[in-house]
Order: C-alpha cells, then structure tokens, then sequence
C-alpha cells in the first residue's frame, strides 16, 4: 500500500505539480476509488479516495469519508487565518499526515501549482492556494491533513488484486456534510454497476 512510498517524493511532486490548464483545456481526471468490504489494511479500510493521476503516472488524492477533531491551528500554528478555520480537517491518507491539503472549487485554474481533478475542481498542498483559501470565506473548499499516494503502476497492480472498486467522482460527493454514509452507498453503487479499473483513462 501506499504507505511504504518515499512520501517525500510525493510531497515535492504535489508541490511542484504544473499550473492547471486553462479551463477549455480540461479534461475530467478523477475517480473515486472505494474500498472494498474487507479490505484489511486500516489506512483505507472503508474509505472512499478520491484520486487523480500526474504526468508522471503516478496517483495522488484524498480520502474524503474520514472527518477528524484537529484544529488547524495545531498544524498551521504559524499562519494567523488558521484560527479562523471553523470546519473540520479530514484525514486525507497516510502519506505526509501534517502536510495540509486542500480541495477547491473554482471557475479558473489558481495561479499557484494545482492538480485538476473534476471540471471546476482542484487538488493542491501549495501554501499560496492555502493561504488564498483561508483569506476568502465564499470559496467552497475542504481541507485535508495528509494525502494518499501511489507509484506509477502500482495502483493498477492493486485493481489486479481486487481491493477497489472504481467509482466516476463527482464534487457533490466530495463536499458532502454526512460523510458517515458515503462509503456504504458507492459500495452498493458499485455492487449493481461495477467499473474496472482500465475504465480510468490513467490506467488504460
């Protein structure tokens, strides 16, 4: 699992990731990866992961299903606007667990490194998005400690052991307030209309 990567290479590749086409350019580059029951490895056990795929093949994302009780300014006790954040911080997976990670609605790519993940939707952990997130109480975003990971190929190696089912995201899902519930339902939508994992443009 991807808890055994060089989480410093996945920091730094989140980081530096390319600044988001313009929005004509787009294309949907995101799935759900769901859990499936039994799964034993408790880092994603029941989880929903929202991912997306790098240019380098790689795979990077969040799990979306897993609400904490940290404060922000626990982790951030550096930034003054931390204080401020109300909502909670989830946890986004086992790679990096202090980094903070951020997933946002906007009707432009942020001038700042971003992954594009659903029309309007983006992945980043650049602290100038965070910032510019905190500083504006109107933008719909979710913050995450820590980031799921995986190697180029290595997720498809873990489709080939029937560990996920794939799932077409959506934002909706994403920003929920009841995610209690999410993990069940996408089991059962995934159980009446199954999706290989091959139906993933990154893993074709």
């Amino acid at each position: 699992m991807n808890c055994a990567l060089p989480w410093l290479w996945l920091v730094v590749a989140m980081a530096a990731a390319p600044p988001a086409l313009a929005p004509q350019a787009e294309k949907p580059n995101g799935i759900f990866l769901v859990a499936k029951p039994g799964m034993q490895d408790p880092n994603f056990s029941e989880s929903v992961v929202l991912v997306t795929q790098a240019a380098d093949a790689s795979t990077v994302g969040v799990i979306i299903n897993r609400p904490t009780s940290l404060p922000l300014r626990q982790l951030l006790p550096e930034l003054a606007s931390a204080a401020n954040y109300r909502d909670r911080l989830y946890f986004g997976g086992p790679v990096a667990r202090r980094a903070i990670v951020a997933l946002f609605r906007a009707d432009s790519p942020p001038a700042a490194p971003a992954f594009h993940v659903l029309k309007n939707l983006y992945l980043t952990l650049h602290p100038d998005n965070i910032t510019a997130l905190l500083a504006n109480s109107n933008r719909q975003y979710r913050l995450y400690t820590g980031f799921s990971g995986w190697a180029p190929r290595q997720l498809e190696g873990e489709f080939a052991l029937e560990g996920w089912h794939v799932v077409p995201a959506d934002a909706e899902t994403v920003f929920r307030d009841d995610p209690q519930h999410i993990w069940q339902e996408l089991v059962r939508r995934a159980e009446k209309r199954p999706v290989g994992g091959g139906a993933w443009r990154g893993h074709q």
